[in-house]
């Protein structure tokens, strides 16, 4: 199966989300699951040659249950109208994440709503040396495939409790998300060369995921 079919399958997904639907379209998205699986092996070996412990991830391990987990928000559809891959990202560690759908694809990583202590952390890396941060989302090789930090729409009005109004980088300390992505298009999915792109993406984030990282690991 080609790429273009993981779209064309999301897309009758999306009018069609019902179990009914699915059921009687199961093989269908055995084989675009499938697809999208041997394309993530194809990832994994790319960025396993810069982190050889990714030679142990499976791409099964980084994709997630297409059906939406609906115990706090019933009025979602059963289904999700995506296909993404996580490699490493979570609540209290910063990751990469790729994402597959018509509705529109990006990739790009960071930490993303962080625990109450990571954020903590984060924010005393940035009292500590918050310029590298700045420097580090401004130039390349981070700035060869991201535009900057996304903006977040959760940050705080003002300085957070215990740190100076003034401080000067008072921008960043206000943040609760450090994230980056950019939009993919579908021509740039389905290409051959996919792959290769996602490895730029990559390796454009790891200036930031590194700050984060050492951030998060930091002990007293």
């Amino acid at each position: 199966m080609s790429k273009k079919q993981i779209f064309t399958f999301l897309r009758d997904l999306t009018v069609n989300n019902s179990k009914e639907w699915m059921d009687a379209n199961r093989k269908e998205y055995q084989k675009a699951k499938n697809t999208w699986l041997a394309e993530i092996a194809l990832i994994l070996k790319r960025l396993s040659v810069h982190e050889p412990s990714l030679e142990q991830v499976k791409p099964k391990e980084t994709i997630m249950r297409i059906n939406n987990n609906r115990r706090f928000q019933p009025d979602k559809p059963l289904y999700k109208d995506n296909f993404g891959c996580s490699i490493g990202m979570d609540m209290s560690k910063p990751g990469f994440y790729i994402h597959l759908s018509p509705s529109g694809s990006f990739v790009g990583g960071g930490i993303y709503r962080p625990e109450k202590e990571i954020l903590q952390k984060i924010r005393e890396a940035i009292d500590y040396d918050g310029a590298r941060l700045r420097k580090l989302t401004s130039t390349a090789p981070f700035t060869d495939f991201y535009a900057g930090l996304d903006e977040d729409d959760q940050a705080l009005k003002t300085a957070p409790r215990d740190f100076p109004k003034d401080h000067p980088e008072v921008e960043l300390l206000r943040r609760k998300n450090f994230t980056a992505i950019r939009t993919l298009s579908e021509k740039e999915i389905i290409a051959d060369d996919f792959p290769a792109l996602i490895e730029k993406a990559y390796l454009s984030l790891q200036p930031l995921n590194n700050y984060l990282m050492q951030a998060v690991a930091f002990e007293e």
